[in-house]
């Protein structure tokens, strides 16, 4: 009877710690793969042994109240540990198997990761990807992320990283635009030109073109008719003749194969070394997530040079 008292108290601290994390019973439910309703029970019953309120609910949201933010850390570290055993565990095992979660910007996830997942699990027959694509920033700890690519620098000391291939920024335009209202050489024609401009989902901020100009960067934010915060959706708007925007020439490659989009400015084209893919401590000898890497590693390396530009 004291096994299972404190079996529930360890699954609710767990529930708990997860749904803080998250912010829903929902998303608690799916990274612990039980239901929703699982979760909510294992909370309720922590709180009545505990006899304090751990959340604020409301139909819309779910919140700490001051003593759940008191315990929620140490719940987290107890979480942590839980799932560095089942790591150490599945380490022993040695071939690659279980769910692995994948987050990834959205770009990277359907263009890179998304078409290289068959070939993988046809390698890995065991592992299950789970592959969550947001342009915002996620908890890679909290969230429970086994493997996370992200663009830009890095600031959590926490996660082991791995730098990915060098991609590069370009200008491309549709051939019938360029036919119509001709082909800048140099980037400050570009004011004489429509344009479409990307906005990042996680900040509001409008992407700055980068062009190399001798020895030195500079980046522009030109006025844009056309603002989208989907890359998918940019290079849409310039297929359709929309006017010229700035792309990651692995999204533009297979456009550009097609005659459907043609590279501008390549000469002033920025090459960048900000893709990178993270993981915690605790699934530093996890097969799948070792398996992955290396997928990671081979794909972007092989997408990148299929996207090279013309000489």
């Amino acid at each position: 009877m004291k096994e299972q008292i404190a079996l529930e108290r360890l699954t609710g601290l767990l529930a708990f710690a997860r749904a803080g994390s998250l912010g829903s019973f929902t998303a608690a439910a799916r990274a612990l793969s039980i239901s929703p309703s699982a979760v909510s029970r294992s909370v309720q019953r922590l709180e009545q042994r505990l006899g304090v309120s751990l959340f604020t609910r409301t139909t819309r949201s779910l919140t700490l109240t001051a003593e759940g933010r008191e315990l929620h850390d140490r719940a987290l570290k107890l979480l942590r540990d839980a799932e560095e055993i089942e790591q150490t565990a599945m380490a022993a095992r040695s071939e690659p198997s279980g769910t692995l979660r994948v987050a990834a910007p959205l770009p990277i996830g359907v263009h890179v990761i998304a078409p290289a997942l068959p070939a993988f699990r046809r390698l890995y027959p065991k592992v299950s990807v789970d592959l969550r694509l947001n342009d915002r920033m996620v908890d890679i700890i909290g969230d429970g992320i086994d493997v996370a690519v992200r663009i830009g620098e890095l600031a959590d000391s926490r996660l082991l990283s791995r730098r990915l291939a060098p991609h590069r920024f370009c200008c491309f335009a549709s051939p019938a635009y360029l036919a119509a209202r001709g082909t800048p050489a140099h980037p400050d024609e570009l004011a004489g030109h429509d344009t479409v401009s990307l906005r990042y989902q996680s900040t509001g901020q409008t992407l700055r073109w980068p062009f190399r100009i001798g020895d030195r960067q500079v980046e522009i934010v030109p006025p844009s008719g056309i603002l989208v915060d989907v890359s998918d959706a940019l290079v849409a708007a310039l297929v359709a003749g929309g006017g010229i925007g700035i792309a990651a020439t692995f999204i533009t490659a297979p456009y550009v194969a097609r005659g459907e989009l043609v590279p501008l400015l390549s000469d002033f084209a920025v090459e960048r070394h900000n893709i990178t893919a993270l993981w915690p401590e605790s699934r530093r000898a996890n097969p799948a997530v070792r398996a992955f890497l290396a997928l990671l590693q081979e794909v972007f390396h092989d997408r990148m040079a299929a996207a090279a530009l013309p000489a």
